[in-house]
């Protein structure tokens, strides 16, 4: 069943590669449990087929870059890119997309935690097994506030752009 506003999220874990070691994160991959991640924040999370595909570094990764600033303005503490592939993976296209400081690169590297919010997306005839649907939501505290999940193939909802005229 898929994930809808106001639903909780889902327990489960998430991995980030970790550039530099801090208390209680060593350098390279850490795993984090998504609900002590989000309790007492808003989190905008935004999930995508893949690193290094076309649509998702031309467009969906840049945008939220961009409006970094704006989300911040409208009380987001943290927004994440989740996609099924690994931290090592994760972390060095976050390194090419210039996320530091941004966006947390989250990797689902067994498609998990995606499948706990119904969001797959079987592409194995393509070659590429079960990844994620392209999707975005605004988290407070755990709960969904906003949704968007986009038709196979199509970039229309699920931008920056789009979740920051949802929280006007």
């Amino acid at each position: 069943m898929t994930i809808k506003v106001g639903d909780k999220l889902p327990d489960g874990e998430l991995q980030e590669f970790v550039e530099t070691e801090t208390a209680g994160c060593s350098l390279g991959p850490n795993t984090f449990k998504v609900q002590d991640l989000t309790k007492g924040k808003k989190i905008v999370i935004f999930g995508l087929p893949g690193a290094y595909t076309p649509t998702c570094s031309a467009k969906h990764v840049p945008g939220y870059v961009q409006q970094f600033d704006a989300l911040r303005g409208k009380g987001v503490d943290e927004v994440w890119c989740v996609s099924v592939n690994d931290p090592f993976v994760m972390g060095a296209w976050g390194r090419e997309q210039k996320t530091g400081g941004k966006i947390r690169m989250m990797a689902d590297g067994s498609a998990a935690y995606t499948k706990a919010l119904g969001l797959e997306f079987d592409l194995s005839a393509r070659g590429m097994g079960v990844r994620s649907q392209r999707f975005s939501m605004l988290v407070d505290n755990g709960v969904v506030k906003a949704l968007n999940v986009e038709n196979a193939g199509k970039f229309e909802v699920s931008g920056a752009d789009a979740l920051l005229q949802q929280m006007n």
